[in-house]
């Protein structure tokens, strides 16, 4: 059984889990910047949400993670792995669940709450509306998915 420690070690001086977490961190940075910069940002408790949690948004963090994960992978063990092959399928299916399932969703929920607002608005009855998970656009995910690419081919060369 590891230790702490050794834990901390062993997470901390892996290329393939340092590049995921770096990309995370810098997919969530720029995400809160490029709200910031389009004006929409009304409080700096906003931004800060932004870079902790929120999803949605340019960059894709969900993007840049899996493919970070796939290049170091690449880098660390070869594309003929196993390992490979399981996150390059892993990525695959998370990058087609970004711009598909998640954005349709949160597009039916919008629609679904502009319904149910009017309804209750009209017949004075009580609504409560549905989560609008934000999915990403097309341009989000490629841009999320270069970035963690790319940091994880500078972490694996280095």
């Amino acid at each position: 059984m590891l230790s702490d420690t050794s834990l901390r070690a062993a997470l901390f001086e892996n290329p393939v889990f340092l590049s995921a977490v770096a990309s995370v961190f810098v997919a969530q940075i720029l995400k809160g910047v490029v709200h910031a910069a389009s004006g929409r940002m009304r409080k700096a408790r906003e931004l800060a949400a932004i870079v902790a949690w929120r999803t949605g948004g340019m960059p894709s963090s969900h993007a840049a993670a899996v493919c970070s994960l796939c290049v170091a992978i690449a880098f660390a063990e070869g594309i003929s792995s196993n390992m490979f092959a399981l996150s390059l399928w892993l990525a695959l299916i998370v990058l087609r669940d970004a711009v598909g399932v998640r954005r349709s969703a949160g597009l039916s929920a919008r629609a679904l709450n502009t319904l149910g607002r009017a309804a209750s608005e009209k017949l004075g009855i009580d609504f409560q509306p549905a989560k609008e998970v934000q999915g990403h656009t097309p341009l989000e995910v490629i841009v999320g998915a270069l970035l963690g690419g790319f940091i994880a081919a500078g972490l694996s060369l280095l």
